[in-house]
């Protein structure tokens, strides 16, 4: 319910054609070096989907994920690797297997972190807070569909 909350008084706060709606648009122009974690090849997961819409929309996109492989032209890493120049990280893991992660995220200095639906993570939350890095509750593919990425 706290995702639906936050995520529908965006999309209503945009759909007025404001001077918010407008920046939203332009911010969405912008092209956002993405890491999804949590990655897979499988077809029918939503963090697939998420990496073919991404490079759809010409973001760059780099993955990890629980084994090497590719989906299109992005590869997907096992091992947590050097990334220069993330903007966003999006979040396919449920809590649990985000905690390894933690440092390694903070580490790649972000701009913010996208918590899709299931990975909400208040401990996450509250550290990317400390290190200035904007939170959103929100699926990436319903951001990516509405121009609000």
């Amino acid at each position: 319910m706290k995702y639906q909350r936050r995520y529908s008084s965006f999309a209503t706060h945009s759909s007025f054609g404001t001077k918010f709606d407008s920046q939203c648009y332009i911010l969405s122009m912008k092209k956002k070096k993405t890491l999804v974690l949590g990655a897979s090849d499988n077809p029918s997961r939503y963090s697939y989907l998420a990496i073919q819409r991404l490079r759809n929309h010409d973001h760059p996109v780099v993955a990890i994920g629980r084994k090497n492989s590719q989906v299109g032209d992005v590869p997907i890493a096992k091992e947590k690797k050097p990334f220069d120049d993330i903007d966003t990280v999006t979040f396919y893991l449920n809590p649990l297997h985000q905690k390894e992660y933690y440092d390694y995220i903070l580490s790649l200095k972000p701009k913010r972190l996208i918590f899709n639906p299931g990975a909400e993570n208040e401990e996450l939350e509250k550290l990317a807070k400390q290190n200035n890095i904007q939170i959103i509750e929100a699926c990436t593919l319903v951001l990516l569909a509405t121009g609000q990425y």
